[in-house]
């Protein structure tokens, strides 16, 4: 769903970028409003996605890009064995739980960007078939990778959202809007 981010947004690109990129959060983070948690938990398509899991598999994907961007070790590295969990809540996790984490980590990223020298600066890529040998991206590779992946699980969270109950994203924007 469109929500509109001003052009102008922080007086420059990077802060452009990080607009957008939180708007992106927003359309995943809004998919959850007003469900419990065995609703946000379910799977009302053929699809195994449920708007917890995808709350969680985002929120894990920007920590994972920016502990590669920062070139520090993922507290949350998820191996072949682990990686369906990032995809649903597990244990006593719950959905108030991730967007918490979510928050924190969305903090790190705008506090790692502001104090970037330039957006032109570049991290390794892991070594995976998916990606060149020895590649290499800049820091506006993964703003802009941040958004595509985001804008793509919210699309998806706006199915999952109107399978459930029929809510939409225009719905759910207007009711993140009102006072508390």
């Amino acid at each position: 769903m469109v929500t509109h981010v001003p052009a102008e947004a922080h007086g420059d690109e990077r802060g452009a970028l990080l607009s957008f990129v939180e708007a992106q959060r927003g359309g995943i983070r809004r998919s959850v409003l007003g469900l419990s948690e065995e609703q946000a938990a379910s799977r009302p398509s053929a699809s195994e996605l449920s708007l917890s899991g995808l709350l969680k598999h985002c929120a894990e994907c920007e920590l994972n890009w920016l502990r590669m961007a920062q070139q520090r070790p993922n507290e949350r590295q998820r191996t072949e064995e682990t990686w369906g969990d990032s995809f649903r809540l597990v244990g006593e996790e719950t959905v108030a739980e991730v967007l918490a984490f979510w928050d924190d980590v969305a903090a790190q990223t705008a506090e790692f960007v502001a104090g970037l020298d330039s957006l032109n600066e570049t991290f390794p890529l892991p070594d995976a078939p998916w990606f060149p040998k020895d590649g290499k991206v800049s820091m506006r590779w993964l703003l802009l990778h941040l958004i595509e992946e985001f804008a793509r699980h919210a699309g998806h969270a706006d199915v999952v959202r109107e399978s459930l109950d029929g809510k939409t994203a225009f719905e759910l924007v207007a009711l993140a809007s009102r006072p508390e």
